[in-house]
């Protein structure tokens, strides 16, 4: 179905599966909206169209490929096992206790990514997120008031554009510290930076300068990397904790085929790829709860979708949220927490038809979403093998859609030690 709504420009809200079946096949024709605040704020592959988009998503490619995923998979369950050990701190031996999970998932994986992504240290990758989080909360603060052009020297204005600054001297500073290792020489480390940085040298090589990106391209990647990378996995761990806290039968479940197939020990990368319960729970907690709650794109020329025949200059709304709990998609059951939908896969679940799409299709597929996959199922391996939990009383049930879908008042879970 299509239904219109106007706003400052006509936006047109599409939950049609073969309409936005068509949309993200063709990338070229349906592009992103270029006024968004928030894309202002990060100008890489996520951005990006047609050539440039293509060239970029050619280079980062290498970076995301199954067999260097296979590598990043021990820094997943360092960063993961340190947060247990803060948990471990706090609830007593035999006991339980309340913990808002939520700050402490951010954490986790704002470590992972300054371990995968950068090689960095765990404080370096820190205060670079703290500075992008500042960063979205003045964009949010300015989208409350009057628009003012960010030429005009008002406070926040100068506020962001102080943040920008530091956001990228930081990135800028790690890009030139492995640029000089590796003119001297030193071996990759093997995380996505160093790839790219690899796979940008051989293009160059191989096809001279224009092939390749500048150093500026390089730190925006690095900035989404970092942001896109920790905001996408903390919000698919916090609904499946909170999900799983309201029906632990399915904590239980995935707690036996966990302690089945590990025991108590650390988890291979191979052996992720077959927990058939947990990919069912993840899948449905990604249908429930899905990261992005809307996708844009633009219509640039006139557009025609059977009968339906759209101006040019509309932006297309994919309701993401919206198309994941359409009954006439889903079923009656569809607001529903179910996680056996997906027992014989996202296929058999989805009939062949895009009507789950936690990170979009076609062409522009997230390129990081096996990353997150490896990097949740982890992280709940080892929740699960260490700690029970349940909802606390104290748990205030608001999906807040900031840059992704987040517990607006934190989630407050009572934790038990096993």
């Amino acid at each position: 179905m299509i239904y219109g709504r106007q706003q400052p420009a006509t936006s047109l809200s599409i939950t049609d599966p073969e309409i936005i079946r068509e949309i993200f096949s063709k990338n070229n024709v349906y592009l992103k909206p270029s006024g968004n605040p928030v894309a202002k704020m990060f100008k890489g592959l996520a951005t990006y169209e047609k050539e440039k988009w293509a060239k970029h998503r050619k280079l980062i490619n290498p970076a995301f490929h199954v067999e260097k995923l296979k590598h990043m998979v021990p820094a997943f369950h360092v960063s993961t096992v340190d947060m247990l050990k803060k948990w471990d701190a706090i609830v007593p031996d035999g006991g339980s206790c309340e913990v808002d999970v939520w700050p402490h998932l951010q954490t986790m994986t704002s470590d992972v990514i300054s371990r995968t992504a950068f090689g960095s240290s765990y404080e370096e990758g820190t205060e670079i997120f703290q500075l992008q989080r500042k960063q979205v909360e003045l964009i949010i603060e300015a989208g409350r008031h009057m628009p003012v052009p960010g030429w005009l020297p008002t406070k926040n204005n100068r506020k962001m554009k102080e943040v920008v600054a530091e956001v990228e001297s930081r990135v800028l500073r790690i890009i030139n510290k492995r640029m000089k290792a590796m003119e001297a020489g030193e071996p990759s480390s093997g995380d996505l930076l160093g790839i790219l940085l690899e796979s940008n040298a051989k293009e160059i090589r191989e096809h001279g300068n224009a092939s390749g990106m500048t150093m500026e391209d390089v730190m925006e990647e690095c900035k989404v990397f970092y942001f896109a990378g920790q905001e996408t996995s903390a919000s698919m761990l916090v609904w499946t904790m909170i999900l799983l806290s309201k029906h632990e039968d399915w904590q239980a479940r995935a707690r036996d085929e966990v302690l089945q197939v590990f025991g108590k020990r650390k988890p291979e990368y191979q052996e992720l790829n077959h927990l058939k319960v947990m990919n069912m729970i993840l899948n449905e907690c990604l249908r429930v709860y899905s990261p992005p709650t809307t996708l844009t794109r633009f219509t640039h020329n006139e557009a025609n979708f059977g009968k339906y025949r759209i101006p040019a200059g509309v932006q297309l709304v994919l309701p993401v949220l919206a198309v994941h709990h359409d009954k006439k998609l889903w079923g009656d059951d569809a607001t529903s927490f179910k996680p056996e939908r997906f027992a014989e896969g996202v296929s058999k679940a989805t009939q062949g038809q895009p009507k789950f799409i936690p990170f979009g299709s076609g062409p522009r597929v997230c390129i990081g979403q096996n990353f997150a996959m490896l990097e949740v199922k982890m992280a709940m391996v080892l929740i699960l093998q260490n700690y029970s939990f349940k909802l606390s009383p104290s748990y205030s049930h608001a999906p807040h859609a900031l840059i992704t879908l987040q517990p607006q008042f934190g989630a407050h879970l009572i934790l038990t030690k096993l």
